[in-house]
């Protein structure tokens, strides 16, 4: 069994046409997240949204992947060590 970690996925949203699938996405690996905080930056014209996640590293790997496969969207992790 593998051992879940507690991780922070944050995604920058350039391409508002990829908003469906990244909800998409967040919905398919939802019983992971934790919490969600999303924020519309109008000045340079981006969304910033923040997923909290605690499930195995290689779930975690495999959500950041396909959302940053997205055109127009960036997205990075930054997990916890334990």
């Amino acid at each position: 069994m593998l051992e879940n970690r507690l991780a922070v996925v944050s995604i920058i949203v350039e391409n508002r046409n990829a908003s469906p699938q990244i909800n998409a996405l967040l919905s398919e690996f939802g019983d992971y997240v934790i919490g969600r905080l999303g924020v519309p930056y109008k000045p340079k014209g981006v969304s910033v949204i923040s997923i909290v996640i605690d499930a195995p590293a290689e779930i975690i790997n495999k959500l950041t992947g396909k959302i940053g496969m997205l055109e127009g969207v960036t997205a990075k992790t930054l997990m916890h060590k334990n």
